[in-house]
């Protein structure tokens, strides 16, 4: 009997030394059991990387827009223009002054780029004729974008104020320089004749003058009219 005690003893101890081992073996602490509430969830913080790489494949949706003819277009002039510098057909560019929205949408950002031509250049002349410059834009880039628009606008100009009461001014002043002079040598005679010789000499100096040219200078804003509509593609916002 006593030897059967010391048997049971001595298995007690050899099984308690087992698990001692084997805890001490797991960090003195034995694995949680993995339940099955916890076993159909994804690792902490996969979540918000699935649902921000969803985002990021999710292609931008567009939406056409028309911007009807007869829309005032707000642009700053890029390059000056001038009745004496200018020539036909050199290229103009500007931007827009602030966004274009039709029917509450945006169609077209603050800073969307315009280009075009010079269509007339002309310079005053000598006898009759003011001078006159034009620009007329065909192009049309969205801000932030590369593809371009055709459009059509109204060309916009200047013509140069009219000279003729300053030259009536400039002929007449010498005309009655002369009649003065004239009949102070000459009497009646004398004045006619000097009237004619003034008269001359101030037409000769309005012929032989070009009148003052006109321009746009570079940073100036002009409002620019679209001839006909123009339809542009805008990204559609998660609010839309």
């Amino acid at each position: 009997m006593r030897f059967l005690m010391i048997g049971l003893l001595s298995a007690g101890v050899s099984v308690g030394a087992c698990n001692r081992a084997d805890t001490a073996g797991n960090g003195n602490r034995p694995p949680d059991a993995l339940s099955f509430a916890d076993a159909g969830k994804a690792p902490v913080g996969t979540t918000g990387a699935m649902s921000n790489a969803g985002a990021a494949a999710r292609p931008v949706e567009w939406r056409d827009v028309t911007i009807p003819a007869g829309t005032h277009l707000p642009v700053i002039l890029e390059t000056s223009v001038g009745s004496d510098t200018s020539r036909v057909e050199e290229p103009v560019r500007a931007h827009l002054a602030r966004a274009i929205s039709v029917n509450g949408q945006e169609a077209l950002a603050e800073g969307s780029r315009l280009s075009g031509v010079v269509t007339d250049a002309t310079q005053s002349a000598k006898v009759k004729g003011l001078a006159h410059v034009a620009v007329r834009f065909d192009t049309l880039v969205p801000s932030g974008e590369e593809e371009r628009y055709t459009i059509q606008t109204a060309a916009v100009g200047r013509t140069a104020p009219s000279t003729k009461k300053k030259d009536a001014i400039v002929i007449g002043a010498p005309a009655a320089g002369g009649a003065i002079i004239g009949g102070l040598l000459g009497g009646k005679k004398g004045a006619a004749a000097g009237a004619a010789i003034g008269g001359g000499a101030g037409t000769a100096v309005v012929l032989s003058t070009h009148g003052k040219p006109v321009g746009f200078a570079r940073g100036v804003a002009v409002r620019v009219r679209l001839a006909q509509s123009v339809q542009v593609r805008v990204p559609v916002s998660s609010g839309n």
